[in-house]
């Protein structure tokens, strides 16, 4: 091969290579002008420390309205929310009962972030049924109930996920919401039912509207199985499928891909005060055949640190999602 035909070879190999380098630096870029998206960090959520919650409030018996229980545990309520939120308020009202008396009332409202607009609602009723009219001892159904899993498991999940949001300040606002009240009505008399969240929404302020509630009643079975409530179907479709595509991601089963009951709850109020809310309850306590609901059957012994766990770590990863 002559002299001359090697350097016209060498300046064709050489503007081949030329030719290619625009296209490897597409396929393989070596910087971006973009800062790189933080990813969302998700603290764990603790069932085993939500069950000392849980237990630490049927230490104080019985927590219907005008007993001793219920004057206790809304001073260890507060102080617990008084020590992890930005602001706590304690929402007064009374009701007169059915024997004359007047009960005082009070709903516990922590705040994180409330200086942001962007803002959810997590609920659950911190109060216990004053009768236990399903026992299998009639002798006992005028006595009130210890209520673990009936008022104290979701409240317990709501406490441990204040501890959280302390360590860890969610993006958004968030409003935890312990109503009182919920279940001092009889049997059939709704209007004496529901009375913390009918009057938290009655009286919620005319700027405040949460991107949607989410409802926590009887969540702490220890077979927990939570279909989809037919009520949040209606008014929150998009919310239910939120929690439980969430739920899946996390491979939680106890979210079941079904419709269950509808439940007269304190998802109603809300709704109807323009907070569209969506209830999570296993109301088949422990299953459809055996009943614990409003028994003195409900106690710490038949609820799970695991149950609280499944629905407090998907909450969590719900709440800091969230975008602002």
């Amino acid at each position: 091969m002559n002299h001359l035909l090697v350097c016209v070879m060498c300046l064709i190999i050489t503007a081949g290579c030329v030719k290619e380098q625009p296209k490897q630096a597409l396929e393989n870029p070596q910087q971006s002008t973009q800062p790189a998206k933080a990813a969302v960090v998700v603290p764990t959520f603790s069932g085993s420390r939500a069950f000392e919650l849980l237990v630490a409030q049927t230490k104080f018996g019985p927590r219907n309205p005008g007993s001793s229980g219920h004057a206790a545990c809304l001073q260890f309520l507060s102080n617990e929310m008084r020590k992890c939120a930005d602001e706590v308020k304690l929402q007064e009202f009374t009701h007169i009962g059915y024997k004359g008396e007047r009960f005082q009332l009070t709903n516990v409202i922590a705040s994180f972030n409330p200086q942001s607009s962007n803002r959810i609602l997590l609920c659950a009723h911190w109060d216990t049924r004053p009768r236990a009219e399903n026992d299998e001892n009639k002798s006992r159904r005028d006595e009130p109930i210890i209520g673990a899993n009936d008022g104290a498991s979701g409240v317990a999940v709501l406490l441990e996920m204040a501890s959280l949001f302390k360590e860890n300040r969610p993006r958004i606002g968030v409003d935890l919401v312990l109503f009182d009240g919920e279940d001092y009505g009889t049997e059939g008399d709704i209007e004496r039912y529901l009375l913390g969240s009918r009057y938290f929404g009655a009286n919620k302020p005319l700027d405040y509207n949460p991107r949607f509630g989410i409802l926590l009643d009887m969540v702490g079975d220890k077979f927990l199985d939570i279909p989809k409530e037919q009520h949040s179907l209606k008014y929150a479709p998009d919310i239910v499928d939120l929690v439980w595509r969430k739920a899946r991601e996390l491979g939680y089963p106890q979210f079941l891909d079904e419709a269950g009951n509808l439940i007269t709850d304190d998802h109603l109020p809300l709704n109807e005060a323009g907070i569209k809310t969506i209830d999570l309850i296993d109301f088949n306590y422990p299953d459809p055949t055996n009943r614990f609901w409003h028994s003195h059957k409900d106690i710490p012994e038949n609820c799970s640190s695991e149950s609280l766990e499944a629905v407090g770590t998907v909450l969590t990863h719900i709440v800091y999602t969230q975008t602002p």
